[in-house]
């Protein structure tokens, strides 16, 4: 490549860049804040007392930090603070009793939150007597908190999901399929974004098995993880 062929390439692609950059409609001096929300998927073992917006070290490994750079080099123009809150093994009920630190205060425009998998496979293994209805009524009766004390907040509700053939995945799981629609139900009353996920995973198995995407099933691998990000980014610009 010559020079002036470099110099044309990067052009367009400053203006590609320029473009997705806009799509963000605040002032760039009004901070923007994002949170992202959840149990173990998304604290991707994070350092919890690296708990400042755009901080690599408390975005932990998972989907959440790649979220985290792909929105902060796509909108540079904005004053964007990302935040990832996740914390392992977390049911909906949890998320609930931290909410007021690690949601409210933080006062987000847009609240991300992926939870689910716990309040079932915790039913399973670690003795909890939750089931579905719980799941149900404990999110709804978060999200309605949330909209009362953030009245703007934009939602995007992430599907629990899990992929077949994981070392943690028996017949049981067939019966998660009611906390899916549990979550999609509760997006779709709140006008929130849902977030596919299990499809996302299901096609992905197509091309390389579950040992490659998620080898237990629930917790992602890297490439897992790009594949949450794309999806997460894709399904952002639609708020």
């Amino acid at each position: 490549m010559n020079r002036r062929d470099f110099i044309e390439k990067s052009s367009l692609s400053l203006g590609a860049f320029s473009l997705a950059s806009s799509k963000i409609k605040v002032n760039s001096s009004d901070r923007y804040t994002i949170l992202l929300q959840g149990d173990s998927i998304t604290d991707g073992g994070r350092n919890r007392s690296n708990y400042y917006a755009n901080d690599s070290w408390g975005m932990g490994n998972g989907y959440a930090h790649l979220v985290a750079c792909d929105l902060l080099a796509s909108y540079p123009d904005k004053n964007i603070s990302v935040y990832n809150r996740g914390v392992s093994g977390n049911k909906v009920f949890q998320l609930a009793n931290r909410w007021e630190e690690d949601c409210l205060q933080l006062k987000p425009a847009v609240l991300s939150i992926l939870i689910g998998v716990n309040d079932f496979w915790h039913t399973l293994s670690n003795n909890y007597q939750g089931d579905v209805n719980t799941y149900d009524q404990d999110l709804r009766m978060l999200i309605d908190n949330t909209i009362e004390r953030l009245p703007g907040v934009k939602l995007m509700i992430g599907e629990p999901f899990y992929v077949r053939g994981g070392t943690a995945i028996t017949d049981q799981w067939s019966e998660f399929v009611s906390y899916q629609n549990i979550a999609r139900a509760v997006a779709e009353k709140y006008q929130a974004v849902f977030i596919p996920y299990q499809s996302v995973f299901d096609k992905a198995l197509e091309s390389a098995p579950v040992s490659y995407w998620c080898p237990d099933g629930v917790h992602p691998s890297l490439a897992g993880c790009h594949l949450m990000k794309e999806t997460w980014m894709k399904h952002f610009e639609k708020i």
